[in-house]
């Protein structure tokens, strides 16, 4: 059964597979990041400063001063943080619209050359000529 599993796990799919999940997820700390620190101050300058972070429908305040006994947290609908997923996802799937176009670009069609005549076909045909 470990031989089987070892086949398994070291087949070039599963090994693959792995790879493309490690790089998945650099891809999507590279993009949050973008989006949280590039994209989203640009966006809130535009907007009139605004952070969409820290955007929120509070349902229950905060009461009480945080570390104390008592405190109790707000309870909020934080839609701002739900705007940046989704410009995140947007932006997420932008890139990996490119990279597949970019992917698919590269991959060249394999041209099969048209198969002549054979040098034995040749051979037989200049034979055929000369005895004439």
């Amino acid at each position: 059964m470990f031989k089987e599993f070892k086949d398994f796990i070291l087949t070039g799919n599963v090994v693959d597979f792995a790879v493309a999940v490690i790089l998945a997820g650099a891809v999507g700390m590279v993009v949050n990041g973008f989006v949280a620190d590039i994209i989203m101050p640009v966006v809130g300058q535009m907007s009139g400063g605004m952070d969409f972070a820290q955007m929120r429908h509070i349902l229950t305040p905060a009461v009480g001063i945080e570390g104390e006994a008592g405190f109790v947290a707000e309870n909020a609908i934080r839609y701002g943080k739900w705007i940046n997923t989704i410009i995140n996802l947007l932006i997420v799937g932008f890139v990996l619209f490119l990279i597949v176009k970019a992917y698919n670009k590269a991959k060249a069609p394999v041209v099969v050359a048209e198969a002549g005549p054979s040098d034995l076909d040749l051979l037989t045909e200049i034979r055929d000529l000369l005895k004439k």
